[in-house]
């Protein structure tokens, strides 16, 4: 529920985890900033939460706690940007050959995944072919263009798109209340404009008008910025 405008994949992977349908492999693609991370860091707790598989991760038990904090060492979030090498590639289908550590589920989560070369994503077919038991990938990427189809047909793909102007609007309003930063609907409106759908990139604007006005976003500072 705190996925902004995405209501459609939620209701999907809702389903999909009430219903026990758990995938081998996820690609989440989009642009910047829409909650691609975010939705992969919710389902890696929907999996291992100690009351789940559950679509309401309990955020409370250990697991949860620790992949809130980025503490879990069966939740492993890679930058596929650093870690492009086949090298490195097959040295981690290697060790994800061995089950969890505590957790259900191993959960891969590769940021960007289509900035891997062509010989780490050979690498990697394998294993995404024929997991062991308890593994689950989620692949997150802004150019699912770049991702190697024999990648795609082994994996549930969900697009995330833009968040509406109205919705990013309603957002950053409980943000401004929440943070006592007065600003005007009109300004807010600006702001969610110039976001273009991204939640990260309207966020980013309204903390940098807010830090500009000490507190105070007015509307001629929001339309010069």
């Amino acid at each position: 529920e705190h996925l902004i405008g995405q209501e459609s994949i939620v209701a999907a992977l809702r389903n999909g985890l009430r219903e026990g349908r758990i995938a081998q492999a996820y690609v989440f693609s989009g642009i910047r900033g829409v909650g691609k991370t975010t939705a992969a860091r919710v389902l890696a707790k929907a999996l291992n939460c100690e009351q789940g598989p559950t679509p309401v991760p309990c955020n409370v038990c250990t697991a949860c706690r620790e992949i809130t904090s980025g503490a879990d060492l069966d939740v492993l979030e890679i930058d596929a940007a650093t870690y492009s090498k086949v090298e490195q590639i097959r040295e981690l289908t290697e060790s994800l050959r061995y089950g969890p550590a505590r957790d259900r589920h191993k959960v891969v989560v590769l940021d960007e995944v289509h900035r891997l070369s062509r010989q780490a994503f050979d690498a990697l077919l394998k294993i995404v072919e024929e997991p062991p038991p308890g593994l689950v990938f989620i692949f997150a990427t802004t150019e699912i263009e770049a991702v190697p189809a024999t990648i795609l047909s082994r994996c549930q793909e969900y697009a995330f798109r833009r968040v509406p102007v109205a919705t990013l609007v309603t957002h950053l309003r409980a943000i401004a209340s929440a943070e006592r930063i007065a600003a005007s609907d009109s300004s807010l409106r600006l702001i969610a404009r110039a976001g273009e759908g991204s939640v990260h990139d309207s966020v980013a604007l309204l903390d940098q008008l807010a830090t500009f006005g000490d507190g105070e976003i007015a509307e001629e500072s929001a339309a010069r910025l």
